[in-house]
């Protein structure tokens, strides 16, 4: 079993039962429950599923492997007093691990008591500062209070947030939808703050300690629990190993976005330089903004982010499709008499997204339309990245910025989404555009404005339509826009707008109908993402390339793959012999032609050179397409080559590359980033099979700069016209070298993951083990550097600049 640390992310007492003890956390699969009270069998258990709807939690466990989240019900005796402590079991046959394990006296403690849950607390002794946020609920709205170690209360403001993941999650009775709280203490002085929380007849309280010792020491605490319950889990020797791995890698540990964030946001001194700078093109934003009996405090903050703008030509356009009893309306006009630059536009009947946000940009006199959302907001420094960015380029007609999710409180921001450069394939997928979306006038006019038959994808729909329009796209490598993470919204919750991903499966289809390819999308593996099948008119002939060298049990595996699996049958073998020196083999060749009219085998007599022998296998090919295999692959899927084929017979598209395993079901390649490893390397290696990586980027069809030549499907015309592998590459870049070429031609390079192999990895070659291959190798980057040296000093536009080039797994850039 891998080694993840299965446990309790909360526990509290049924509501309107004070017996039932319910637990909720990450649970290993196929295991059963067994509690024990005092060594004695608790048979009333029940073990469920656990329907998470927190973003942040469904953000942080989206790629659990071994285990599920789990709801568990325990039963109790009602007199629990005599009793010492609960423990919790997970047991499949003869392997049993500790789950859970609480004292008695701490469960009768905070029996028939309010619940509460911590998100965050943040203490700084230095500056006497605290923040909490959380929730609270009971029976009956629960009542938050601050107190000093005297007892004496301290005066606080404290927030308080619809919570409608938290009123979900209590299925026994209906809660206050208002349990979400927050709260910001400042010059505290006492050395201990007590959160109390009252109900009727009960309360609870929580300590927070503002002395650096006790910090420390619970801090310690908790790293001690957590090694205690590893421990109990996995053994010994498998904590050792985990704590080694952790010394390890301290230099090496993502960077957390709560550091990230601040550092790499403007400070006021930048903010206000940028308040000073000068353009030579200074156009005019149009924000438009469909409101909906918008909250109030959520429509304040969108205010006034857009008022803190250091480039000031902007409008703000708001189109109230309250309806004629809007609730909003006599703020709305408070807002516009106050900013002559805020234009309300109000309506005698409510009005679904598409058309009230058609509404604002009709009353637009922007030269560049930006959308946002009625309850998020914009960075500071969003409007005047867009004019930098036009003035450095001024054909751009499209814009589009990093974004991250707000809490709805509107003081924690997490899930950053870092996007490449424009990427039509991903965008197929999904729309990973989204926010912060510019769109110039003109284009809007060729485009056409959002369609209400699209509702609930509308903007996918027409990002569509406006990349369509123009190609003059420029993606801002910046957060400019924070995505407030509403607890009922499609974003937070996915199932419960199950009809806007029916609109966004629409949407992908209808631009593929506009453009005349012949397609079929379906959902993908997750809402939101999107499938896309090709449909062919033919079924034209593929050149299967192998070059090999003995390991005539590879070669056989690999063509026995494509003979037994593969549906697509319009193909052919060119196998290139390179030097073997078994005999066997020359008899498996003449075995292999003699049963297998489809294989041809062909000699190439030099000395190894990769892209030599692939353009010798190409020359004696007859295909429209050509497949360049390793001989040490294993097709998994049996439409692995009709993926491929679909891809490759894009007129845009020059080659197509696969999902690659090593033998123990982790990732080996799902695309290529040039910069990886000084000079490029494979995306998401050694991830575990079933992982979906950062954003789902593992699953999803997408274009790269570089596929791996091990798996790598090309059109004959485009392999002529590039004029096949660079053959002063060798061994080492000469795929990665080939697809760059293929995209100065003006060509996609495309990864689809639905093409899934097997690879067994180099062992028809060897390592880099000899003087002479690590010259050869040094001369070979150096080759690739000189060839290329624009990418590496811009930076490779599929991959984006804030996330690290020292591993593969797309986190963040180190600080």
């Amino acid at each position: 079993m891998q080694r993840e640390l299965f446990e309790v992310k909360r526990e509290r007492f049924h509501l309107l039962d004070p017996d039932v003890y319910i637990l909720q956390g990450s649970w290993p699969k196929e295991y059963e429950p067994q509690v024990l009270l005092d060594g004695c069998r608790v048979t009333d258990v029940t073990l469920e599923d656990w329907e998470n709807t927190s973003a942040l939690e469904r953000f942080a466990d989206l790629d659990l492997m071994k285990g599920k989240k789990v709801t568990l019900s325990v039963r109790l005796p009602k007199d629990l007093n005599h009793c010492k402590r609960l423990k919790i079991y997970a047991l499949l046959g003869n392997e049993k691990i500790l789950w859970f394990s609480i004292a008695v006296r701490d469960l009768v403690r905070r029996r028939e008591k309010p619940f509460y849950y911590i998100e965050e607390e943040k203490v700084s002794p230095s500056s006497r500062t605290l923040k909490v946020r959380g929730w609270a609920v009971y029976r009956t709205p629960v009542m938050i209070s601050v107190y000093d170690e005297h007892g004496k209360k301290i005066s606080c403001d404290i927030q308080r947030n619809n919570r409608m993941d938290v009123v979900e999650m209590f299925k026994e009775t209906p809660v206050e939808s208002k349990c979400g709280f927050y709260l910001e203490l400042d010059s505290v002085k006492t050395k201990t703050v007590y959160l109390v929380f009252r109900a009727k007849g009960s309360k609870a309280v929580y300590p927070v300690q503002m002395q650096t010792a006790f910090i420390i020491k619970n801090k310690v605490q908790r790293v001690a629990k957590k090694g205690t319950r590893y421990l109990a889990s996995h053994g010994v020797k498998a904590l050792a190993v985990k704590v080694a791995g952790k010394i390890a890698g301290m230099k090496k540990a993502p960077v957390s976005y709560d550091k990230w964030l601040p550092r790499h946001l403007p400070t006021s001194a930048e903010l206000d330089r940028q308040r000073q700078a000068v353009f030579a093109v200074r156009p005019r934003f149009s924000i438009v903004v469909p409101l909906y009996k918008t909250p109030l405090l959520y429509l304040e903050a969108l205010i006034a982010s857009v008022k803190e703008q250091t480039y000031p030509e902007w409008e703000l356009c708001l189109s109230d499709g309250s309806g004629p009893d809007s609730p909003i309306a006599d703020a709305l006009l408070r807002y516009a008499g106050a900013d002559e630059r805020i234009r309300v536009i109000s309506h005698e009947a409510p009005l679904k997204i598409s058309e009230n946000t058609n509404a604002a940009i009709s009353a637009a006199t922007g030269e560049f339309i930006i959308f946002a959302d009625h309850d998020d907001v914009l960075t500071p420094n969003a409007l005047y990245e867009c004019v930098k960015a036009l003035n450095e380029q001024p054909e751009t007609e499209i814009f589009y910025s990093d974004e991250d999710k707000m809490s709805m409180d509107g003081h924690k921001f997490f899930q950053p989404h870092f996007k490449p450069d424009f990427n039509l394939d991903l965008l197929c997928t999904v729309n990973y555009i989204c926010h912060l979306f510019v769109v110039k006038r003109s284009v809007i006019e060729k485009a056409g404005k959002l369609r209400p038959e699209f509702d609930g994808a509308q903007d996918y729909d027409f990002i569509f339509r406006c990349v369509e329009a123009s190609d003059k796209i420029c993606h801002i490598p910046k957060i400019l826009y924070h995505w407030r993470s509403h607890e009922d919204s499609t974003s937070e919750n996915p199932e419960s707008k199950l009809y806007a991903f029916d609109a966004g499966q629409r949407a992908v289809q209808a631009h593929y109908d506009r453009l005349g390819i012949r397609a079929e999308v379906s959902k993908g593996e997750y809402l939101g993402l999107y499938r896309t099948r090709f449909l062919r008119d033919y079924d034209p002939l593929i050149s299967i390339i192998i070059p090999n060298k003995d390991h005539t049990e590879d070669l056989d595996r690999c063509i026995q793959s494509i003979e037994e699996k593969s549906t697509y049958k319009n193909y052919e073998y060119i196998i290139v012999e390179n030097n073997s020196t078994k005999e066997e083999t020359f008899a498996y060749y003449k075995k292999l032609e003699l049963e297998n009219p489809r294989a041809h085998v062909i000699y190439w007599d030099g000395i190894f050179n990769y892209s030599l022998i692939n353009n010798f296998g190409a020359q004696h090919a007859r295909g429209e397409y050509f497949l360049l295999l390793n001989n040490d692959t294993e097709i998994i899927n049996p439409d692995c080559l009709e993926e491929l084929l679909g891809y490759c017979m894009r007129d845009d598209v020059g080659a197509v590359g696969a999902r690659l395993y090593f033998e123990d079901d982790t990732i080996q390649h799902a695309g290529v980033v040039i910069g990886f490893g000084g000079i490029a390397g494979h995306c998401f290696v050694m991830q575990p099979r079933g992982y979906t990586g950062y954003c789902h980027r593992i699953i999803c069809a997408q274009d790269y700069s570089a596929v791996t030549a091990a798996c790598m499907m090309v059109k004959r015309s485009i392999f002529e016209q590039v004029g096949g592998l660079s053959e002063e590459l060798q061994v080492a870049f000469n795929d990665i070298d080939f697809c760059m070429k293929i995209r100065k031609a003006g060509k996609l390079i495309v990864y689809n993951p639905y093409a899934e192999l097997y690879h067994y990895e180099s062992k028809s070659r060897g390592l880099e083990d000899t003087p002479e291959k690590v010259a050869r190798f040094n001369r070979e980057i150096a080759i690739f550097e000189k060839k290329w040296p624009d990418i590496f000093k811009t930076g490779d536009p599929y991959y984006n600049p804030n996330l690290t080039l020292d591993s593969q797994d797309f986190s963040l850039r180190r600080i």
